[in-house]
């Protein structure tokens, strides 16, 4: 099959590995549409992910596909069920696998048939990702179903940082991920949402998905604009970027008790924390790496926004391209002509 391929210089190429192989606990997908992730795919190419050194390797990890063959074992899935986040299931044809969702075949796993066999957490070839691996409704989309990905991640982000309705945010970043957590905000019932970035589009977007106040950082002080309509600033400052001056930035506008949250792993793992500016009290959190369980455990809520039409995917997707144009796609992504996700298409 081919697949998608790094090396650890940053190289980028269509390879032809293998087809997986799977088990009785597992099935077999054929991918239709794997979105890109500004954060992890670029840093797995630039070798900026933190811990990771296992070149060459096969990437994607926003893949959605249908079921083309299953275990014996398997209950959860069946032949021609579309399915979220299936993975190239371990080393292959000499690559590592960095989920390796830009394949044309990869793996989902049936976590419930594992246990009932006596092989789940901690034992051999069980992944904590095949809790987030699911089947998805009758008749969605391939292509916008990549963005329930990103969806399960910030919600499931947003739950373990602790914002809750009626609290006030401010998010900073209006790229794919800033717009969920600029429109979960406003779904849970929080606000006032501010949504800051740099890109006048952007900002429309932003205003779009619900933000009570989208504004242009490079030509309004953050801190000034945020404490004009909250005087003793927010509960929660979001760093949707990973550029780790924010921090600082934000100490000047976060609440007494509130906390500033950084969500993805940023291309720089050190910084000088200056607190002068913040209150007495406050606090600093990261996710850098969602927990699959919990992403199993918001995907019920995202579907019913989607359900409900109050959130839809189309609105974060700007570019579709063929798997034949993925490294084109790349390119896009890194001489910044796109401004929302990217989806590649099989």
């Amino acid at each position: 099959m081919r697949s998608l391929g790094v090396d650890k210089d940053g190289g980028l190429a269509i390879v032809e590995v293998p087809m997986p192989v799977i088990d009785s606990c597992k099935a077999l997908v054929r991918v239709e549409a794997c979105g890109v992730c500004n954060g992890t795919d670029s840093k797995l190419v630039h070798g900026t992910f933190k811990n990771w050194s296992d070149y060459p390797a096969l990437l994607g990890h926003e893949a959605v596909g249908r079921v083309v063959e299953k275990g014996a074992d398997v209950t959860a899935f069946d032949v021609g069920d579309l399915v979220l986040l299936p993975f190239v299931d371990g080393p292959i044809g000499g690559y590592h696998s960095a989920w390796g969702g830009y394949s044309e075949y990869a793996v989902v796993g049936d976590w419930q048939a594992m246990q009932r066999l006596g092989r789940g957490p901690g034992t051999p070839g069980f992944s904590e990702g095949h809790y987030a691996q699911t089947k998805l409704p009758a008749g969605y989309d391939p292509v916008e179903a990549t963005m329930i990905v990103t969806f399960r991640e910030v919600l499931s982000a947003m739950r373990r940082f602790g914002m809750n309705p009626n609290q006030s945010i401010a998010v900073i970043g209006a790229g794919p991920v800033g717009l969920c957590f600029t429109r979960f905000a406003k779904l849970l019932g929080m606000g006032p949402v501010f949504t800051f970035d740099i890109v006048e589009g952007k900002l429309r977007e932003a205003a779009a998905m619900g933000a009570d106040h989208a504004c242009n950082s490079l030509e309004t002080d953050m801190g000034a604009a945020v404490r004009a309509v909250c005087p003793d600033g927010v509960d929660f400052i979001v760093d949707a970027v990973g550029i780790n001056a924010l921090i600082n930035q934000a100490m000047g506008f976060v609440k007494d008790n509130g906390k500033i949250c950084c969500y993805g792993i940023s291309p720089k793992l050190d910084m000088q924390l200056d607190w002068s500016r913040a209150p007495y009290n406050w606090s600093l959190q990261f996710i850098q790496m969602p927990q699959k369980r919990e992403e199993l455990e918001a995907h019920e809520q995202i579907i019913q926004w989607m359900e409900a039409g109050m959130l839809h995917p189309s609105d974060f997707i700007s570019h579709v391209l063929a798997f034949d144009d993925i490294l084109e796609a790349f390119r896009m992504i890194e001489e910044k002509r796109t401004d929302k996700k990217t989806v590649i298409r099989f």
